[in-house]
């Protein structure tokens, strides 16, 4: 049994039409989340425009949205800033949330052994269990195999890793080297499949947000060793995979769109991530549209 469920959400945060916390629209969407099929939500990730988000905003977010489910809440409480992390990480301690999801340091680009020390004086801060985020792709640093599995080993807290680094042959001998309990979620949506293969237990998606039934159907196709079966489930959420980023519209962009057409007011994204482009709401409708269709 994963830690903290199969399949997670990396939630959107809603604002208002003024650009302000939705904390109302987030609690009714965090609940919709799970009544959809997730088994866990992390808020404040990425998805969640964390960067652009004040301290009181992500502790009005962890507290709000604990208090509204019963599903473990992982909490982004990680950057670019060891101390400013420890702190937010105390805090959001205080609030109930099951766990939190550490980054690699963005932007300053911090050497292995940098990135080491980071993530040590986290863990050392707080009781709660750390699932170190591998996201090169936005981070400019790779967390290498080596950090992961030193860290995975000597520190009891750190016990996942949220993969999105896109090498599932280099998770895989990751995953050989680590303790049998350090677990290994997808974070990418169209890696999900290959990372079951090689020992994955959950993913932390975003797609998750409309596809949480299918993603579920999958989980359970694996789990009985239905591998064709499996296939056919992931192969219709490949449109929605597709559609959740591109270059014109990056994730969380196509997301908001998405759950807006669905009727959550979880409103556009704060700069500089929008704007919408114009006929994303449209093309919403229509993988919405197909993926439900494919369902049968």
């Amino acid at each position: 049994m994963a830690r903290f469920g199969r399949v997670l959400t990396a939630m959107v945060t809603p604002f208002d039409d003024d650009g302000e916390l939705a904390i109302d629209v987030a609690v009714d969407l965090a609940k919709w989340l799970v009544e959809q099929g997730n088994e866990g939500l992390v808020v404040c990730g990425t998805t969640g425009e964390a960067p652009t988000l004040s301290i009181d905003e992500k502790l009005q977010l962890f507290e709000a949205v604990v208090n509204a489910v019963t599903v473990p809440v992982i909490a982004g409480t990680t950057g670019s800033n060891t101390r400013h992390d420890i702190g937010l990480t105390e805090e959001a301690g205080h609030l109930g949330v099951a766990g939190i999801l550490g980054v690699c340091p963005y932007y300053n680009r911090p050497s292995q052994a940098g990135i080491e020390t980071h993530f040590r004086a986290i863990a050392a801060s707080t009781d709660l269990p750390i699932v170190l985020y591998d996201i090169p792709v936005r981070t400019g640093r790779k967390i290498s195999s080596g950090t992961i599995v030193r860290l995975a080993a000597d520190v009891p807290n750190i016990v996942a890793l949220k993969d999105a680094a896109g090498n599932p042959g280099a998770t895989a001998a990751v995953k050989a080297a680590s303790p049998a309990d350090f677990e290994v979620y997808s974070g990418d949506d169209s890696m999900t499949l290959p990372l079951l293969a090689i020992g994955a237990v959950g993913a932390i998606g975003v797609a998750t947000h409309w596809c949480a039934p299918d993603q579920v159907a999958m989980f359970d196709a694996w789990e009985r060793e239905d591998v064709v079966a499996a296939r056919r489930i992931n192969a219709r959420q490949l449109e929605s995979y597709e559609f959740e980023t591109s270059d014109d519209a990056p994730n969380p962009v196509p997301s908001k769109a998405m759950l807006r057409t669905l009727g959550h007011h979880v409103g556009e994204c704060r700069s500089p991530m929008g704007p919408t482009p114009h006929g994303l709401e449209h093309a919403a409708r229509g993988v919405y549209e197909r993926l439900v269709a494919a369902r049968g």
